[in-house]
């Protein structure tokens, strides 16, 4: 179909589509002065311009001054959410628990709004991915439906309950988390000090890209995820992310040693201070433990949850010129932990060496009033690689002095869920002492200089 390219002025995309008899939603091919593209119409404000998703998962935007005939596609359907297949159970595989937490791997594009939304239930992940029923029998549980940025204190503990039922009914070889990326590194965290000693493999799997666009890392991390558990025998929180750009290998990650380096990347994850535990090679499915040593289960001791959260913990970035109040605060609000994240090896503002600094006595004032308050003050460094060092310069002495803790090479995020963690379920001066010790791999008492590394892939 046809149109007279004189009118193409007068046309509009809404009046474009009319003409064509097409509408948002629908699967077209287009015909343009460029060449021909396929895709799916995704509804937009635009007048002049009509918007393509692709097959590759990928959106163009094309004049509507560009386009020479519009064909509908009838042989596709409507997009939508496809129809949960039902799995047979295979007694020669083991069972792996899904249980959903939300995030970018458990959603697709609303074609309606051209925004990316939590919308699958679990049992959709395992019919968008066939592949898992040669590795696995999946059980699924919705545990939560939201976007990572959204959780609080009070999530961790539904999430760690829900574990603790899959691990107390039996039967299964280890469980899957999909979770969002933004703060998938604080629940990773959380969840390692909340269960002590599990007896399985959990592992929490993320996605960049959702999982309805062709560059989307979903299905590689799931499937690298499921092969691990099936295949060793490690035992507590990890983390399966991509290792590169590449879809070649993921990497499983230490809980409390990983941070989400890049907004977009598919290898965004990175090990800090620490070694990945193992690489999954997704064309041999050959595991290679990166580590000399890897977390296994104890037999000999229990596995326990403890899951209480104290809430009034904070981060605080240190920052040039900062003031007083911004400490003041916490003390204000009877904060019982701050984790401040000094600069360097472990500095803050408080200093005075001349006129202009004047405000950094008040600041150090500001928190030597906050400590004595009875709140627990925890240095980390902002540097993220390399270890607090609070016995070289004046500054970081001095707060040390007045009940400052060294924080080591904890990451800024695990200091602050560790500490939270502490203060929900013992007392003060026992959290205070606990914070130093390592108790679930977030403190390495020596930092090797081979771990400023990004690829993390040398062995200790």
């Amino acid at each position: 179909m046809y149109y007279n390219k004189k009118k193409v002025r007068q046309l509009t995309t809404e009046t474009l589509l009319k003409k064509f008899g097409c509408k948002p939603e629908e699967v077209v091919k287009l015909k343009t002065k460029n060449g021909e593209f396929e895709g799916t119409i995704i509804p937009t404000e635009s007048k002049t311009a009509l918007t393509l998703k692709l097959k590759n998962g990928y959106n163009v935007g094309i004049g509507i001054g560009e386009i020479v005939a519009m064909e509908k596609l009838n042989e596709h359907k409507k997009l939508g959410k496809p129809k949960a297949k039902e799995l047979a159970f295979n007694p020669a595989l083991p069972t792996i628990s899904i249980l959903q937490i939300g995030g970018t791997i458990s959603s697709r594009v609303n074609y309606k709004t051209g925004i990316v939304e939590t919308s699958f239930d679990p049992k959709d992940l395992i019919t968008m991915y066939p592949e898992l029923e040669q590795t696995a029998n999946f059980n699924s549980k919705l545990v939560g439906q939201m976007y990572s940025e959204d959780m609080r204190f009070d999530h961790y503990p539904i999430i760690a309950k829900a574990i603790e039922e899959e691990i107390k009914k039996g039967g299964i070889r280890g469980i899957i988390l999909p979770h969002g990326t933004d703060t998938m590194g604080f629940t990773a965290a959380a969840l390692s000090f909340m269960l002590e000693n599990p007896p399985i493999p959990i592992i929490l799997v993320g996605s960049q890209r959702s999982t309805d666009r062709g560059s989307s890392d979903a299905a590689l991390n799931l499937l690298s995820a499921a092969e691990f558990i099936t295949k060793t025998d490690f035992t507590g929180i990890g983390i399966c992310m991509h290792e590169s750009s590449e879809d070649k290998n993921c990497v499983i990650l230490p809980a409390t040693k990983t941070r989400k380096l890049h907004t977009s990347r598919r290898d965004a994850f990175k090990a800090v201070n620490e070694t990945p535990i193992a690489r999954i090679n997704h064309a041999t499915k050959e595991i290679t433990f990166l580590k000399k040593s890897h977390q296994k289960f104890d037999a000999a001791k229990k596995f326990l949850a403890t899951t209480k959260m104290e809430p009034k913990v904070a981060i605080i970035k240190c920052h040039p010129n900062m003031f007083p109040e911004q400490f003041d605060f916490y003390r204000k609000q009877k904060y019982k932990g701050l984790v401040i994240e000094g600069t360097g090896l472990g500095q803050a503002p408080i200093g005075v060496p001349n006129k202009e600094a004047k405000m950094n006595e008040k600041n150090f004032l500001a928190i030597q009033k906050l400590v004595k308050s009875g709140c627990i003050a925890v240095m980390a460094s902002q540097c993220i690689f390399g270890a607090v060092q609070m016995n070289v310069y004046n500054n970081a002495i001095s707060l040390k002095k007045i009940g400052v803790i060294p924080g080591k090479d904890m990451l800024p995020e695990t200091a602050f869920i560790k500490l939270a963690w502490l203060l929900g379920n013992y007392p003060k001066e026992k959290a205070a002492e606990m914070m130093q010790q390592n108790l679930r791999g977030e403190i390495n008492e020596r930092t090797q200089m081979n771990n400023f590394n990004l690829s993390g892939l040398e062995q200790k």
